[in-house]
Formats: structure tokens, C-alpha cells, sequence
């Protein structure tokens, strides 16, 4: 009982310090909405799974685009969908854990995503300040 307790806190927590970005800052004028928070988050999302997609579509072919501590994928569908969402993720989020590595043609991609993760956040910036010039009511 007293994990959960401690996990809902946790989580609590972390919504308290999120909630954040979205109240209103000095002079009444919101520093970021939730639309431009969901923007991004579905932005980030679509595109860690389209990634995620197009490494298991190599990855059926049989074509090696990543290796598991030095292996080849294997393992039914879901276990490589699993694989390569998790390759996807890391890649667009953080320079990744180390087990999993892209090879081949996979360094390419990778590249791609991980030039397209960093640059997101610089995007969105931009979205944010170009919308708040135009719409200085909010």
C-alpha cells in the first residue's frame, strides 16, 4: 500500500511542476498554452512512432538497421514493434542507453531522427514567441 501511496505522490508532484508552464506569469500573460503543450507532444509523438515504423518495417525485411547487444532483432512482431519503438524513443530523447545500436543503413536514419529531435524544442520556441507576438493578448 505504501508504494502506491508514494507512486501517486510522485506523480502528483511531477503534474503540480508540469502545471507550471501553464499558469500565467507576472502581468496576467501566459507563457505557454496547452495547445502549443499538446502541439508538441503530438508532434514528438508522431514522429517517434513513424521512426519506430520504419525501423520494423527494415527489420521484417530482414534487413539490419539495429543490433540488441550485438544481435541481430529477433522475436515475434510485437517483440520487434517493442524493440523498435524503444530504439526510437531513445534516439529521439537522449543519445541512448548503449544495448542498442544502429548499424547499416540504421545510421542514417538515426542520424535523421536525432537532427530532428534536437531541433524540436528550438521549433517550438519559435512557434511559442511568433504566436505570442501576434496574438499579444495571451
Amino acid at each position: 500500500m505504501d508504494f502506491f501511496l508514494l507512486t501517486l505522490a510522485v506523480v502528483f508532484c511531477m503534474f503540480m511542476s508540469i502545471r507550471v508552464l501553464f499558469l500565467p506569469a507576472e502581468g496576467g500573460k501566459q507563457k505557454i498554452s496547452f495547445s502549443h503543450f499538446l502541439w508538441l507532444a503530438c508532434l514528438y509523438g508522431t514522429i517517434c512512432i513513424g521512426f519506430a515504423l520504419i525501423y520494423l518495417l527494415f527489420e521484417i525485411r530482414d534487413i539490419s538497421v539495429m543490433l540488441d547487444h550485438g544481435l541481430e532483432i529477433s522475436g515475434h512482431f510485437f517483440m520487434k514493434l517493442e524493440t523498435a519503438f524503444y530504439f526510437s524513443a531513445m534516439t529521439m530523447f537522449s543519445v541512448g542507453y548503449g544495448e542498442l545500436i544502429p548499424v547499416g543503413l540504421g545510421r542514417i536514419i538515426a542520424t535523421i531522427q536525432a537532427f530532428i529531435g534536437y531541433t524540436l524544442p528550438a521549433a517550438f520556441v519559435v512557434r511559442t514567441v511568433i504566436d505570442m507576438d501576434i496574438n499579444p493578448n495571451q
